[in-house]
């Protein structure tokens, strides 16, 4: 016997509690961290199969290699 509508939405969803100025910035700092160290870590690498594997990629984002 299939459930009316109305039974499937009986309960309220919570209200949103606004995160804390803590909350929002430790992942945004983590993500930019990891980004400048992918990006760093890439982009001056000097192993040689590295640097060819990053080499097509770092000429598209306009980032010096040569």
């Amino acid at each position: 016997m299939a459930l009316p509508i109305s039974a499937l939405h009986s309960a309220a969803p919570a209200p949103a509690r606004p995160l804390s100025l803590r909350a929002r910035l430790l992942p945004c700092t983590a993500a930019a961290l990891l980004g400048l160290l992918l990006l760093y870590g890439v982009g001056l690498a000097q192993p040689h199969a590295l640097h060819e594997a990053a080499h097509d990629t770092r000429h598209a984002t306009g980032f010096p290699c040569h």
